[in-house]
């Protein structure tokens, strides 16, 4: 038997290193339009004004003001409350960390509220009334097709700055 000789294995070696970039480019060129964000890479600005404040937001992809889906992130403090609201559009939320506490009509409570934990799901159809609150810090993300709103049972409840 004839051992292969060191020109022959380093064209071997050439040919799998060119079908590795050949591969790597390929998988490239696949991923298209694909997206992809490390939770470091997050931009977190302050909640729009028809939240309470104390929240932060983060856009993941698309833009919730506008028609088509959109992913979001929301950050909130302990102790956060929104108010009873509803939305236009069906609501898709998933707890990343801590807990949100949900409750559904047109008054706020507490003690009725379902605790929906790290992990959790939510789907909530457009136009149904509820209301969430926190008691230690957490991260929820949202997702659905917008333009995302907020309207509030009781109009005083909006925190949006009044013309």
């Amino acid at each position: 038997m004839k051992t292969p000789s060191a020109q022959s294995m380093l064209l071997a070696a050439a040919a799998l290193l060119c079908l590795g970039a050949a591969s790597a480019a390929a998988q490239d060129a696949a991923m298209g339009d694909m997206m992809m964000i490390n939770p470091s890479a997050l931009k977190w600005v302050d909640a729009p004004p028809g939240l309470p404040k104390g929240a932060k937001l983060a856009v993941l992809y698309g833009d919730p003001g506008k028609d088509g889906p959109y992913v979001v992130r929301l950050k909130t403090p302990g102790g956060y409350k929104v108010p009873p609201h509803w939305h236009t559009q069906t609501e898709n939320l998933t707890v990343i960390s801590g807990t949100l506490y949900l409750g559904s009509g047109d008054t706020m409570d507490m003690g009725a509220a379902h605790a929906l934990k790290t992990g959790g799901f939510h789907n909530l159809p457009g136009g149904m009334h509820h209301y969430a609150f926190t008691r230690a810090a957490t991260v929820v993300q949202i997702h659905g097709t917008g333009p995302l709103d907020i309207k509030y049972v009781n109009p005083q409840d909006d925190p949006s700055p009044k013309q």
